[in-house]
Order: structure tokens, then C-alpha cells, then sequence
């Protein structure tokens, strides 16, 4: 399995600092920001699975962030504060928080709540808040996210099963980012799957090649969906995202 990577939002270096080291003294990727626009980078430009979000970041506020993240995805936030009184907390859960943790607090607390929303969030798919109904489209083919549709460059319709429109979305709205067949599998709703890892993995393969067979020109040199040595795959395509009406 992959290592969970965290991103740590705070405008004060000394606590940013605190977080991320003992996140990462804890086996966790720990990724520091300072604002929203940072934290948008990060969503970008590469897989994050827990946001722990200061609410007090200078000119900005936490609360609001969090609320237009959550309107556009579902990543895990924890809201973290020195403002703890109910109707604080409050509204952090009324905008989505995941969880509300108090300033001071002890770090252990922290370990033990992140621990706590991660585990249930992997009661759904992984990688779930990525893979909304979005249109897409990568090297001229197009998604089409409502109808489930994949056309062609030359505008044919490609018929795709199932499992394969499945995995194509994964990886449309994880482009550059290398993927194990557990995240994958994950994604795919197969991890409740009496299937021994190994058999697993066989089939995450097994569907790769038959996505292949159909988007790549040459199956054998895949351009778009590489096989990424001792890990899994990447989409390795540019891929433009269109914002269902």
C-alpha cells in the first residue's frame, strides 16, 4: 500500500513545522501550506488523502475554504483551531469538517483523530473524491462523464465494459500520478474481494491490457497508460477536466 499523504495547512511556520515532523516521525507524507492556493497546488499537482486545515490563516479563514473544497470534492479535512467553543465547531461540521481539533492540543490526539478519519474514509473507494462525474478529455480523445461515452479522436464512439469506464475515470482524474494495483483495486470497489492480493493484482493487470487494447494506437508501447516499474501505472497523458453543467 501506498504512504498516506497528508497536507498540513497553517500560516505559522513553528506549528507547521511541529505537525509536519511528527506526522512524519509517524509514517505519514506530510506536505506543508500556507493558504489556499498552496493547498490547490498540492490537489493538482498530486494525490492527498487527508488535509489537516488551520482555520486562522492570516487574511483567510479556514471555515470557508473548507467549505468550497468540499463543494468541488470529497478529500478528508480536519479543521484545526484555537476557536473551540460549539457553535465554532459547529460550523466547521455544518461546511463539511470531517473532524474539529482543538488548539492546544496534544500531538498523540492529533495521530489518533487523523488515524481515526482516514480509516473511515477507506470504508469508501480510494481515491473516491477524485473521480466525480467530470467530462475529460487527453491526447483529442474525449469522456463523457454524464453518458459514460468515450469517443475516439476521429469522434467514434469506443465501447468500453464496465470496469474499464471504471478505470478510465481513476486515471483521468489522477493524471502523472503512479497508482498501485491497491489503489487501483481500491478505486475499482475489488478490495472486498475474497481474491488473494496476488490474484488481485493479476486482474488489475489483466484490465489495464484490455483498456489498452482499446485507447492506445500501439497496445505494445503504450503512450498514455505506462506501466510504472515495482509500483503500477500512470496515466501519462495531459488531461483537461470540463465542469459538469
Amino acid at each position: 500500500m501506498s504512504i498516506p499523504r497528508l497536507l498540513v495547512v497553517d500560516d505559522d511556520p513553528e506549528m507547521r513545522s511541529m505537525m509536519t515532523q511528527f506526522l512524519h516521525q509517524n509514517g505519514f507524507i506530510a506536505l506543508p501550506a500556507r493558504s489556499e492556493v498552496e493547498i490547490r497546488n498540492h490537489l493538482t499537482s498530486g494525490r492527498i488523502d487527508l488535509i489537516l486545515l488551520d482555520v486562522m490563516l492570516g487574511d483567510e479563514n479556514g471555515v470557508e475554504i473548507c467549505a468550497r473544497l468540499r463543494a468541488e470534492q470529497d478529500v478528508p479535512i480536519i479543521l484545526v483551531s484555537a476557536l473551540s467553543a460549539d457553535h465554532q465547531r459547529m460550523a466547521g461540521y455544518e461546511v463539511g469538517a470531517d473532524d474539529y481539533i482543538a488548539k492546544p492540543f496534544n500531538p498523540q490526539l492529533m495521530l489518533a483523530r487523523v488515524r481515526a478519519v482516514m480509516q473511515r474514509a477507506r470504508r469508501t473507494p480510494s481515491l473516491a473524491y477524485r473521480r466525480r462525474t467530470h467530462s475529460f478529455r487527453f491526447n483529442d480523445w474525449a469522456y463523457d462523464g454524464k453518458r459514460d461515452e468515450v469517443h475516439s479522436p476521429e469522434g467514434y464512439l469506443v465501447p468500453l465494459s464496465q470496469r474499464e469506464t471504471a478505470l478510465l475515470k481513476v486515471l483521468l482524474a489522477n493524471p502523472h500520478i503512479p497508482l498501485t494495483r491497491d489503489e487501483i483495486a481500491a478505486a475499482l470497489d475489488v478490495t472486498g474481494s475474497t481474491d488473494k492480493p496476488e490474484a488481485q493484482g493479476r486482474a488489475i493487470d489483466m484490465l489495464v491490457g484490455r483498456l489498452r487494447s482499446k485507447i492506445e494506437a500501439n497496445p505494445k508501447d503504450p503512450q498514455m497508460l505506462r506501466t510504472e516499474r515495482g509500483l503500477g501505472y500512470v496515466f501519462a497523458a495531459e488531461v483537461s477536466v470540463e465542469e459538469d453543467a
